[in-house]
């Protein structure tokens, strides 16, 4: 996979803009953190990932080239250890709705949100 012919960081939109050949692609910070492929969120094996949660408010702080095959992304939250090779970014711009659907069908099954300020609470009767 090649990588975008253009890529721009919108720090104030907290997005990521992949212009391809092909088609032009806008990520944002929160799509791009939750779905990092870091050990740390990925895990080291099929099952051992983490459900990222309270990311709404993200951004991205700077963008570095990873060699000639990736792109680094260093968040605002500190995060800064996944290595967006570009096959990965291309997959995370085809797939984004069904991708995203999916996180937020997994937030809800495990009681969690994307905003870190709101809990989700249980009421006992």
């Amino acid at each position: 996979m090649s990588a975008p012919k253009k890529i721009r960081l919108n720090k104030a939109e907290k997005n990521l803009c992949l212009q391809y050949a092909d088609k032009e692609f806008v990520l944002p910070a929160e799509y791009l953190r939750v779905y990092s492929p870091s050990a740390e969120v990925r895990g080291h094996g099929a099952s051992d990932g983490t459900l990222v949660d309270g990311k709404i408010r993200v951004g991205i702080d700077k963008v570095a080239a990873a060699g000639r095959y990736a792109l680094q992304i260093f968040f605002d939250d500190g995060h800064d250890s996944g290595i967006y090779t570009w096959a990965y970014l291309r997959e995370l711009c085809d797939t984004q709705e069904e991708k995203w659907q999916s996180y937020l069908k997994q937030l809800q099954a495990q009681g969690k949100g994307r905003d870190p300020d709101e809990s989700a609470v249980k009421l006992i009767g």
